[in-house]
């Protein structure tokens, strides 16, 4: 009986007198593809590779076309003119006239937020909601909804202060620290921190509030045997 030739992956020949070992159930026999000599990489064709990866590889969608066609309409282009800009760009402008009034275009920050003031806008000019009143960001339904499972980080108070505030809290502090500036001030300064550390300010304020507390558990404690009191008789 002649012997059975070794099973090989391709039609190459054995280098050595040695063959590469293969899967038992791997019985027919491929030809190599050429190797490209331009150092460029040869293209497999389909006969080299699984139907699994081959399906794999394919495309999810279709390639857009390369060429314009002006006979076929523009979907795209006819639905954002007829349904999206007419709604939105009146939105776009209120947006930069607000951003004006909140001086967006002259300070670095502010708390104007564009995308919060446009979803009101929109939400409050639904033509569903014609009759309805006036609902603010915040108060908008799927908006609490958001917040409540991604809460914002507080807004700093520079922000929140308008100019006429933030104005009365620096001219308060500078004419607080001019004062302090002063020499009779200074003295009259050390002067009573020298009498509460002699005096133990500290230590008789401390007791002070010691004993309202104490007079404090002590008439809720009265009051409540009242209230017990009061109560047993009413039930006898």
């Amino acid at each position: 009986m002649p012997a059975t030739p070794p099973l090989t992956c391709c039609t190459c020949p054995p280098l050595m007198g040695h063959t590469a070992p293969v899967h038992p159930t791997h019985r027919l026999r491929q030809p190599c593809p050429p190797i490209s000599l331009a150092g460029q990489p040869t293209p497999l064709s389909a006969p080299h590779i699984p139907q699994q990866i081959l399906d794999f590889l394919q495309p999810v969608r279709p390639p857009l076309p390369t060429t314009y066609h002006p006979d076929l309409p523009d979907i795209g282009q006819e639905y954002l003119e007829y349904y999206i800009f007419p709604i939105l760009l009146p939105g776009m402008a209120e947006l930069l006239h607000r951003a004006r009034k909140e001086k967006c275009f002259e300070r670095k920050r502010t708390k104007f937020i564009a995308c919060d003031f446009l979803t009101e806008w929109l939400y409050n000019q639904n033509a569903k909601r014609k009759d309805e009143p006036f609902t603010e960001f915040f108060s908008i339904p799927f908006v609490k909804d958001w917040l409540k499972d991604h809460p914002r980080p507080p807004i700093p108070l520079s922000l929140l202060l308008s100019e006429e505030e933030a104005s009365k809290i620096i001219q308060s502090f500078w004419r607080g620290y001019w004062v302090r500036c002063n020499a009779e001030v200074q003295e009259l300064r050390q002067w009573q921190k020298q009498l509460r550390e002699d005096k133990n300010i500290f230590k008789r304020v401390q007791e002070f509030w010691a004993k309202q507390e104490v007079k404090g558990m002590l008439s809720t404690l009265g009051g409540l045997r009242v209230f017990l009191a009061i109560k047993y008789l009413a039930v006898q």
